[in-house]
């Protein structure tokens, strides 16, 4: 899945700082280093940035979204973007939610003031992309997106809104643009119920912009047995994404790599624009391969070994890894599958009932379904 030719980014939506508002210069051991001063900041969130020991000038970036109850720290470290980008010289940057915006962490991928051009959450990561290139010498081409969950959700919400910065994005275990507007609505979609038309999908799509063209690609990540956010949403995004690549909705071919299901859709050049990979047996979180000496990432909570690493293949789809990275990661015999049992959620069943029961009544304000939710999924083991 490879792109070329992107436009650049216009010199009057950069900031016009000419120098990185850094708080300490980048330490050797993959650690972050704070961005401070990156613009007006609409959507109160902090940045941090991975700059490896040797970067060249014209380098790629990365943007990585953490998921719900994590921090950028923790994404960096789990998901292997930091080690991999020391290693092949691009930079990294970790937006990160501050609990005054959002108690568990997530990024606010369905709140209308969050999800538009230019206003929240979506132009506070904006401005931080604008700063880093003009600061940092980025190369405006090669500007990439990927997050899990609501990270997932919310770096949808930037390929979405801001299509003409992005050569391509990844969404793990995510969700489709523009299908929910309240915690009640989010929670069903996450659940895959009542899920819009495929032109309702793709309408929300391109109302988000005026972008004509050309569309990054796009990679979608998820788990068969997720509970948390329905495999469902896989499909649902493909679906959205083929209508500006004026492609079928249906894949143009369907491979095993590892046991794992992937889809692939190609456009009228025969480039891979859009893939799903479905990972067997796993559930909510960043499918990974660490069995390796030369591993990327380091399994823990919703970081998955799964036998397949999905950092660097979505690198390699890239062109910021290569082929041998892919197989220094995923040696053949490292890993022995055991599938997860796919358990009905009755406490999340419950919380759903009472969020839909409750979702057009004024007295039961978004906070208060939340509560409910949240209680749920904790009781279920689905939040901590």
């Amino acid at each position: 899945m490879r792109r070329s030719n992107r436009p650049h980014i216009k010199s009057s939506d950069r900031l016009a700082a000419k120098e990185t508002t850094l708080l300490d210069k980048p330490p050797q051991n993959h650690s972050l280093v704070e961005i401070g001063r990156f613009g007006s900041n609409p959507g109160s969130l902090k940045a941090w940035l991975y700059r490896p020991s040797i970067i060249a000038p014209g380098a790629p970036l990365v943007v990585a979204l953490h998921g719900c109850t994590q921090t950028a720290e923790g994404y960096a470290a789990g998901s292997g973007w930091s080690q991999l980008a020391e290693r092949r010289g691009f930079a990294v940057l970790y937006p990160e939610q501050q609990r005054s915006n959002n108690a568990n962490l997530c990024f606010n991928w369905f709140e209308p003031g969050d999800i538009s051009r230019d206003a929240g959450e979506a132009l506070s990561i904006r401005q931080m992309i604008g700063h880093l290139v003009q600061s940092q010498g980025i190369d405006p081409k090669r500007i990439f997106i990927t997050g899990l969950s609501a990270g997932g959700a919310m770096a949808n919400v930037m390929l979405s809104t801001y299509p003409e910065i992005f050569a391509g994005g990844a969404i793990i275990g995510g969700l489709p643009y523009g299908v929910a507007g309240s915690v009640a609505e989010a929670f069903e979609r996450m659940q895959g119920r009542n899920p819009p038309t495929v032109s309702k999908l793709q309408s929300a799509l391109k109302r988000a912009s005026n972008h004509r063209g050309p569309w990054p690609t796009i990679s979608i990540w998820h788990g068969t047995h997720d509970q948390t956010v329905r495999a469902r949403n896989a499909d649902q995004i493909a679906q959205q994404w083929s209508g500006v690549h004026a492609l079928a909705i249906e894949p143009t071919r369907s491979e095993l790599i590892h046991g794992h299901n992937r889809k692939v859709w190609l456009d009228a050049k025969g480039m891979e624009v859009i893939e799903i990979y479905l990972v067997k047996g796993m559930g909510h979180g960043v499918p990974l391969a660490t069995g390796s000496d030369r591993a990327i990432g380091r399994a823990g909570p919703h970081m998955l070994e799964a036998g397949i690493s999905s950092t660097v293949r979505i690198a390699h789809a890239w062109n910021l890894a290569t082929e041998a990275d892919v197989e220094e990661a995923e040696p053949a015999g490292s890993f022995v599958r055991r599938e997860e049992p796919d358990v009905a959620p009755s406490t999340i069943e419950r919380a759903l009932s009472y969020a839909r029961s409750r979702a057009n009544v004024a007295s039961a304000p978004d906070g208060k379904i939340a509560k409910v939710i949240n209680d749920a999924l904790r009781a279920a083991g689905l939040m901590r």
